[in-house]
């Protein structure tokens, strides 16, 4: 292992656990709602399947975590193209709570990059372009790894998420 791993590895640790650890509003949410609200906002009107499938949670987890979402008041069901399906949307609260977890996240990261200059701000950006990019060659391993992603964020300036295939609208 080179020093320049080691040191992106240790870095990647500390901030994946300062995300995790982050209070979104005293919610006590745990990471996989947090992320199922991030994906909702950004992709609506998705099936239970679906959703478990970019969050990586098997039939069984994802039918429990809708249910969570759905007693929280963030999600509503509604009929899908079948009597086996539905469709997951926001609620009002869902959505004012996934926007407050995207909040959160920037918060932690903003702290975390606050060190860097103008300068090495913009090298970074360019050097996790090109890393990001090969994070996921196809669509559902692309939106997992996007799956507490701030859109807005990603494609401002006129720029392009590194993951473009994220952005369809395809339900596979």
């Amino acid at each position: 292992m080179t020093r320049l791993e080691n040191l992106l590895g240790a870095q990647s640790l500390e901030l994946a656990g300062r995300l995790l650890d982050a209070d979104v509003g005293g919610s006590g949410m745990a990471a996989s709602e947090r992320a199922a609200l991030v994906t909702l906002l950004a992709h609506p009107d998705r099936t239970v399947r679906w959703l478990g499938d970019v969050l990586g949670l098997t039939s069984s987890g994802g039918t429990r975590l809708v249910e969570r979402l759905v007693d929280a008041g963030w999600v509503t069901r509604t009929a899908g193209t079948d009597a086996r399906q539905r469709r997951l949307d926001l609620t009002r609260t869902g959505r004012a709570r996934a926007r407050a977890v995207l909040k959160a996240r920037q918060a932690v990261i903003g702290e975390v990059v606050e060190v860097l200059t103008e300068q090495e701000r913009r090298q970074l950006e360019a050097l996790l372009d090109k890393m990001v990019v090969g994070l996921a060659a196809t669509r559902l391993p692309a939106l997992h790894v996007c799956r507490l992603c701030d859109r807005a964020a990603c494609s401002s300036g006129g720029r392009e998420c590194p993951l473009r295939h994220t952005m369809g609208t395809a339900d596979d």
